[in-house]
């Protein structure tokens, strides 16, 4: 199946608007709850792929983990793309009255899911420990990964739909 163009615009908005919903999200959990810095927090994901070396990398790791991050939204924003082309239930789904919403609730967080229990744990070779963490990152899958994933390849607010 080839992507056009519609699709591929729809593919760049969910992968940019999730990058930068999840990354702020992540952003105000580091600097004001876990008392972080920016920097860590960015060699940290870095560090899932280049170990605990990340940590000493200054800016370049920073980056790396950064780029990776918005690699990620892409990816996820990808795999929705194609279910979403795919599946006329899902399809229908998102076209109701709060549709979007309730396929966001459901999507945002098996996105965590699937990271926390598997490609993490795969990445670093140590099991997930479930933290009150783990639970925040849950919840907020659905606002911040799920929904602007869902949203931007549905392709934007629907006639009838309000999230007023």
């Amino acid at each position: 199946m080839s992507m056009t163009r519609d699709s591929l615009s729809r593919l760049v908005r969910a992968g940019l608007l999730t990058g930068v919903s999840d990354g702020l999200f992540a952003c105000v959990l580091s600097v004001v709850f876990y008392k972080s810095t920016l920097m860590r927090l960015w060699q940290g994901v870095a560090s899932t792929v280049l170990g605990p070396s990340a940590f000493d990398g200054g800016l370049a790791t920073t980056l790396v983990g950064l780029l990776m991050h918005f690699g990620v939204a892409f990816a996820w924003s990808a795999v929705f793309l194609m279910i979403y082309e795919r599946s006329p239930a899902i399809r229908r789904t998102v076209a109701t009255r709060y549709g979007a919403l309730r396929v966001a609730a459901v999507y945002g967080p098996c996105v965590w899911i699937v990271m926390s229990l598997a490609v993490i744990p795969l990445l670093v070779h140590r099991p997930p420990s479930f933290t009150n963490r783990w639970f925040i990152q849950l919840i907020g899958h659905f606002p911040f990964v799920g929904l602007p994933i869902v949203w931007s390849i549905r392709g934007g607010f629907a006639e009838h739909e309000s999230f007023a």
